[in-house]
């Protein structure tokens, strides 16, 4: 089956849907897919802390030289100083004015801004702690009453591009120029062709790649590992950000605990009681995520602890009740046994955030001809060698409206010729059923390869037996794959390992640390 549209955007979080929004808005023929059955089940419907809006008495210099601090310098100054200048008064603009989310107030009724690590100023609004939630069922509610068109449940597989893909050889001489993509219809299992005079990319993150992670388990880099086969630019692979406190239990896995905790008073504790963050950054339980993150782990080294504590009830200083102001948190933690009014939260750092991804310029553009990627999968340098608390939402909506006004005013369409040199997808001669206990196996390999040897703290001998491992399981794996009835789960398997690959081969070609790629000597 071929489908034709102006856009095609992949993925439903924050940036598709903001972008694919604005792109209907503009008067084109856009769709988005996912490969979910879901909508809602995205990276942006996990977010709690907040997003950064414009506030008075802050100011775009002070946001710059936040997040240029954050980021160790190693930032876009461009990207930093677009975000700064643009990104607070979007969030206004667009999610409040348009999209209509009430985000949380002060008994005096004026907007709740909260703080978190490594920010000057309170400058984060939030919806309680169920941020994302709220900005995702909006924006799924808003592209439905536009009759936005969202197809679920179809797993993209590879770009098209002229020069791979075209039965007019003549195509191989021109500029590599992206024209669309191959997608498995989950349910019917057949592949389907999307052509596109433009493809935006907004797959979210790859967290999956680790044995700890905040992440949905859709988050295994598809956007990064396609646009990587089909010659895109990708940069920073080695900044894997770890968020230093998820929950750690035995039965509720990738909840996150939200950095806004320590925003409003929380501390971090051992199990002897005692507060140790003062030994590892003057900022103490506001550090960056990256210290604070490193501070954790030595301090699980010191004791031979799985965990630390985080201790909210002794030091909370929020004018609401901890239930009501982080009623997300409170429950989850309840229906695991934990009451955090009453005693510290068990934490340990998890693959939160790549701060690497597909390069792309202040419109979002990739080096592929067509191509745009926004959100977590793009590398905007943004974030430089380490995000900064709260920045990922407004990144997200910033460069949809980057890329979307920018396809807008550049808008030209492929000649229909072209497209019909392109042939439909071509499944292998030899299909073979596999046993899902296969591709549970191979990724528990790559997990535990990234966690022992690519992680919070890395080392040469590390990285070099990563490497080794990753090469034996990326041969493999891709046999595998050209033999298999194609499902979702080989094509993430193979986009998985891919992408370990790039955060292993980045990380060993940087051999100083900086910001959350932290190799010891």
């Amino acid at each position: 089956m071929r489908h034709f549209y102006d856009v095609v955007v992949v993925g439903t979080g924050i940036a598709g849907l903001s972008a694919a929004i604005m792109l209907k808005e503009h008067g084109l023929n856009a769709v988005v897919l996912t490969k979910e059955d879901s909508a809602d089940k995205t990276a942006t419907n996990y977010a709690q802390g907040g997003i950064i809006a414009w506030e008075e008495t802050d100011s775009a210099d002070l946001l710059e030289a936040d997040i240029l601090r954050a980021g160790c310098g190693y930032n876009s100054v461009e990207a930093v100083k677009l975000l700064a200048n643009k990104g607070p008064e979007l969030v206004f603009d667009f999610l409040i004015n348009k999209i209509g989310i009430s985000f949380t107030r002060t008994l005096a009724g004026t907007l709740d801004y909260t703080e978190e690590a490594a920010h000057s100023k309170r400058r984060i609004l939030h919806y309680s702690d169920h941020t994302g939630d709220t900005i995702q069922m909006a924006l799924i509610d808003y592209a439905q009453k536009i009759n936005l068109p969202i197809l679920k449940g179809f797993t993209t597989i590879d770009l098209i591009t002229n020069n791979h893909r075209s039965r007019d050889t003549q195509e191989l001489y021109r500029p590599c120029e992206v024209m669309g993509l191959y997608a498995l219809n989950n349910q019917q299992r057949h592949v389907e062709t999307f052509f596109a005079h433009r493809v935006i990319l907004a797959t979210g993150g790859l967290g999956e790649l680790y044995q700890h992670t905040t992440n949905p388990a859709s988050a295994t880099g598809d956007g990064m590992s396609m646009a990587y086969r089909a010659g895109a630019s990708i940069i920073n692979g080695q900044f894997v950000q770890f968020h230093p406190t998820s929950l750690f239990h035995r039965d509720i896995k990738r909840f996150l605990i939200s950095e806004s905790l320590r925003g409003e008073g929380a501390r971090l504790i051992n199990h002897n009681g005692k507060h140790f963050m003062h030994s590892y950054s003057e900022l103490g339980d506001l550090a960056p995520r990256d210290v604070v993150a490193r501070g954790i782990y030595e301090e699980m080294g010191k004791s031979g602890m799985e965990f630390m504590m985080l201790d909210i009830a002794s030091h909370y200083k929020g004018e609401r009740p901890i239930p009501e102001r982080f009623s997300k948190v409170y429950s989850t933690c309840l229906k695991g046994g934990i009451d955090i009014t009453k005693e510290p939260i068990p934490v340990v750092p998890a693959a939160h955030y790549f701060c690497g991804g597909i390069k792309v310029d202040l419109f979002g553009k990739s080096t592929l001809e067509n191509l745009y990627a926004i959100g977590e999968t793009s590398c905007t340098g943004l974030h430089g060698a380490n995000r900064l608390a709260s920045t990922s939402l407004l990144e997200g909506l910033m460069w949809a409206k980057q890329a979307a006004d920018h396809i807008a005013l550049n808008f030209s369409e492929i000649k229909q010729k072209r497209f019909d040199n392109i042939p439909d997808w071509e499944p292998p001669e030899y299909l073979e059923e596999f046993d899902p206990l296969l591709f549970h196996q191979d990724w528990k390999l790559i997990k535990l390869t990234m966690w022992n040897y690519a992680g919070i703290v890395r080392n040469k001998k590390g990285l070099e037996r990563a490497n080794a491992d990753l090469n034996y399981h990326t041969h493999r794996i891709f046999k595998f794959y050209k033999s298999a009835k194609l499902n979702r789960q080989i094509i993430e398997l193979r986009n998985g390992v891919v992408n370990a690959s790039i955060i292993v081969n980045a990380a060993m070609r940087h051999k100083k640390s900086i910001g959350c790629h932290y190799v010891e000597s």
